[in-house]
């Protein structure tokens, strides 16, 4: 991938995850809720209750966010925790029925959201855009394990012509014997 189309992607996913989030900040604000307490609301929703350290592997947070989002959340009434049986270091989050009737609210702008976000987009786009939402964030989920890359091989001439240098992603004045396209000389 090329320069412009590499920063067209990086923009477009920026400029997306900004605009949703503020967009969600306004439309979660009257309930009182700020962003991720109503993704640790529909969890709850969704799965039961559970200890907080598997909230914090089903959001994709710190624990500490975690812990910081259950006690506004429970606060303000919407969930409870008790110290687990088997563990009283941790506690276990359960949406109480002020919170199960917030999801409902919740869900509704959730709703809403979506649609507004997918105005003007095929059908068919948005049947397939939650799978291609899903492998982008596999792709850059920082935690999974990486495969080391390793760099082309590189032709002795061309790391002669390139004398060595070291550029983020090539060799300088690499080209076409290594597959960039800049052209060294020594193809």
């Amino acid at each position: 991938m090329d320069f412009e189309h590499a920063d067209a992607v990086n923009q477009a996913i920026r400029l997306l995850s900004l605009r949703h989030r503020a967009r969600a900040a306004a439309l979660l604000a009257p309930l009182g809720l700020h962003p991720g307490q109503e993704a640790l609301l529909l969890e709850l929703a969704r799965s039961g209750s559970m200890i907080q350290a598997q909230l914090s592997e089903a959001l994709g947070c710190e624990p500490p966010s975690i812990t910081l989002m259950t006690r506004k959340l429970e606060a303000s009434g919407y969930i409870r925790r008790e110290p687990a049986p088997s563990d009283k270091r941790a506690s276990i989050v359960e949406l109480t029925d002020s919170g199960k009737a917030l999801v409902k609210q919740v869900k509704q702008l959730w709703c809403a959201l979506a649609e507004e976000t997918v105005t003007g987009l095929p059908a068919q786009t948005v049947a397939e855009l939650p799978g291609i939402l899903t492998t982008l964030t596999g792709n850059v989920d920082t935690r999974r394990p990486r495969q080391p890359t390793r760099p082309p091989a590189r032709s002795r001439a061309c790391l002669l012509s390139a004398g060595g240098v070291v550029v983020p992603g090539r060799w300088a004045g690499c080209g076409g014997c290594c597959g960039d396209g800049a052209g060294c000389g020594a193809e």
